[in-house]
């Protein structure tokens, strides 16, 4: 897992689940919070927020009138099960949301999360992240995108419960989210962003 330094809050640098959450209804920026500690979220260059607005607008067409919905980096995600509480870049819920025990603005058991790379956020989203993302008894696909080429790594959970990884790197190519049923072409999850 890649090193990273944990702010201090309240001239304290362990916190509980409840002054976390005090802190973040009162802060401008976004924090994750893992095992007592509190680590700020980086910010997002253009190309980032092209590739999201991509993503997430052709997503949501997709997903229009089916059980399966799309939600932004605003929606925080608890993991009790390791203590996580993060932001994805893109999660997709199938229901009703369900909120975390600790707190009714917080919801639990997505079944698809999708990350979109930057060189900061690169090594944890593709190690720590994902095994901490792993411990989600609901989830069944993580995306990682590249901001900086073409490049999509899908891991899915498999017929035998195991995780596999299909990776995309041409533009003629269509992103599968087999979990919620669409399809993406890589030219629209790209589009706008001068790669390739």
């Amino acid at each position: 897992m890649e090193i990273r330094d944990p702010i201090v809050v309240y001239d304290k640098k362990k916190l509980s689940v409840e002054e976390y959450l005090q802190f973040e209804r009162e802060s401008i920026e976004k924090h994750e919070f893992f095992r007592n500690e509190i680590f700020a979220m980086a910010g997002a260059s253009p190309r980032h927020n092209q590739i999201f607005s991509n993503l997430f607008i052709a997503a949501g067409i997709q997903l229009k009138g089916k059980p399966c919905q799309p939600y932004g980096s605003d929606l925080r995600i608890h993991i009790p099960e390791n203590t996580l509480f993060t932001y994805p870049d893109i999660s997709i819920f199938c229901n009703d949301l369900l909120p975390s025990e600790p707190d009714n603005d917080t919801v639990v058991q997505p079944t698809a999360l999708i990350e979109i790379l930057s060189p900061s956020t690169r090594n944890y989203d593709r190690g720590g992240k994902f095994i901490l993302y792993r411990d989600i008894p609901t989830l069944k696909e993580f995306i990682l995108v590249d901001s900086e080429s073409i490049s999509i790594e899908v891991f899915y959970i498999n017929a035998s419960g195991h995780w596999e990884l299909d990776e995309y790197k041409q533009l003629a190519e269509t992103l599968e989210i087999r979990s919620v049923g669409i399809k993406i072409p890589l030219t629209e999850v790209y589009e706008r962003t001068r790669l390739g």
